[in-house]
């Protein structure tokens, strides 16, 4: 059944079924992966357990870029020259892969071409830029160049690296878009099924919680964070909030172009143009999921900063958050998941998302079918990379850190001490019970014990949610799963209301 857009109208599995490839996650990997297999002929089905293109990719501030959140620089550190110019080259591939689809499929997105700059913050020289310059040359960006500052009227950047050739888009047009040329194509929709069980063999077998259960020849989990893999790839990767404002700006004022700076933490901008007025887009002020319980202060930083920056800018339009998965060696986790012979996973998506997903349709469509890519090292989840163990040392010892929470009293003593529509841990006894407050003054209960891996969970009272500071999943007010690894909900306690 379609749409009058012509869009798929997918719905909830209903029936046990067979095909070639599931792939469960229906944000940029999965539906970028689920595209390329039906191209090449493959029978896919798409599960996901809210609507199909929510999730974190809805969130995202859809930067396409091939300069590096983490430097080139750094990457030749870690990884060699070599793999530097192979992270060069696939995030090129994959801006040109969008390109191509959107005009091979006529997809209306606001696709286009525009130039990036890297502006040092205060932390920096233009002796950092210099740096990088060079390791971007010799990673084969050629066309990388050292500018006088950045084209912004009211912002004297200072020294800035321009990156040509970028570009930017709607990505929800884009995956409608690729939604509907593979709905054309046979592809398999479901949306509201929730997955709780992964194996693998032959066939892999996928069980959902309405009992139904989906074999394929292969799977792939596209879930942001793998809900699949309890430990492996959650030691090498951690979680981090991310923040944006959408700030209305008189059209024309500010140059449309991609802009980043070095700051820690570092601010990210573009602008969304309009016909009226243009809409700036601002995001930054990254922290570690889970360790900051009032983050109303990041967006107010945002708009701080925005206005110091962009005296132009009139009414904060929008706010919102994401989560982005940080590896400890600054690649991106795609390809065969470790120890099984036909899951492959897509994460670490290190704040550029629309890349890396689109990477992952590259690559491990090459993978299912047995082709040759030569990103398969580079992204290889199992890889170990000995000169970041510091990194991974760091992260793992936080983690571990958090542990000493079940020893720890309550972050309030009773439920009286919540204030309406907010949220605390209490103690009771041994148990620690993750209590959310109404508007109403009803009390709800559940257990503060993350499913995952047992972390305790804090509340988070800028977006009501409560965040795991372990690996990062994420439960509504209620205790419903919002993000993985967690695969189910907050444990209920008895529930009762007082009013």
């Amino acid at each position: 059944m379609e749409a009058r857009s012509g869009l798929p109208v997918p719905r909830p599995l209903e029936d046990d079924i067979d095909v070639g490839v599931c792939i469960i996650g229906a944000g940029i990997s999965g539906l970028s992966t689920a595209y390329e297999l039906t191209r090449r002929g493959h029978t896919v089905a798409v599960i996901d357990d809210g609507p199909l293109i929510s999730g974190e990719t809805e969130r995202t501030t859809a930067h396409l870029s091939n300069a590096f959140d983490d430097r080139y620089f750094v990457l030749e550190r870690l990884h060699g020259e070599r793999c530097a110019e192979l992270a060069a080259t696939s995030h090129s591939a994959a801006i040109d892969y969008i390109e191509e689809a959107v005009h091979r499929e006529r997809i209306d997105c606001d696709f286009e071409r525009l130039d990036g700059f890297l502006f040092a913050g205060p932390e920096h020289d233009k002796g950092y830029l210099d740096q990088e310059l060079e390791a971007a040359h010799r990673a084969g960006l050629q066309s990388v160049t050292l500018f006088d500052r950045a084209p912004i009227p009211s912002f004297d950047t200072g020294p800035a690296l321009r990156f040509p050739h970028q570009g930017q888009f709607h990505p929800i047009k884009y995956l409608n878009g690729l939604l509907k040329a593979m709905a054309a194509r046979g592809a398999r929709l479901f949306c509201h099924t929730h997955v709780c069980e992964i194996h693998d063999g032959t066939p892999c077998v996928v069980r959902t919680e309405t009992g139904r259960t989906i074999r394929a020849d292969a799977v792939v989990v596209a879930t942001n964070a793998p809900v699949n893999d309890r430990v492996t790839i959650h030691t090498k990767q951690a979680p981090y909030r991310t923040y944006v404002i959408g700030a209305r700006v008189p059209r024309g004022i500010v140059p449309c172009a991609l802009y980043w700076d070095t700051c820690d933490p570092y601010h990210y901008v573009r602008l969304q143009r309009g016909t009226t007025g243009d809409l700036l887009i601002v995001g930054g002020e990254d922290h570690k999921t889970g360790h900051d319980d009032h983050p109303e202060h990041r967006w107010q930083a945002l708009i701080d900063w925005t206005r110091a920056h962009f005296p132009e800018a009139g009414e904060i339009a929008y706010r919102w958050s994401g989560q982005v998965l940080e590896p400890v060696d600054y690649l991106a986790f795609i390809g065969r998941n470790p120890r099984d012979k036909h899951i492959y996973i897509a994460t670490g998506d290190s704040g550029q998302g629309m890349t890396h997903g689109t990477i992952a349709g590259m690559l491990l469509s090459d993978l299912i079918m047995g082709s040759d890519n030569p990103w398969k090292e580079l992204y290889d989840p199992s890889r170990r990379t000995l000169r970041a163990a510091g990194e991974f040392t760091r992260e793992n010892m936080d983690v571990a850190g958090h542990y000493r929470e079940w020893a720890t009293p309550g972050t309030a003593k009773t439920a009286d001490d919540i204030m309406p529509g907010s949220g605390a841990v209490l103690r009771h006894g041994l148990r620690k019970v993750a209590v959310y407050r109404g508007e109403d003054g009803s009390v709800h209960e559940c257990s503060a014990v993350c499913p995952h891996m047992g972390c305790i969970v804090h509340w988070n009272d800028g977006e009501k949610t409560w965040d795991c500071p372990c690996h990062g999943s994420r439960f509504d007010r209620f205790g419903s799963v919002l993000n993985g690894p967690a695969i189910t909900d907050l444990e209920p306690v008895e529930r009762h209301a007082h009013v």
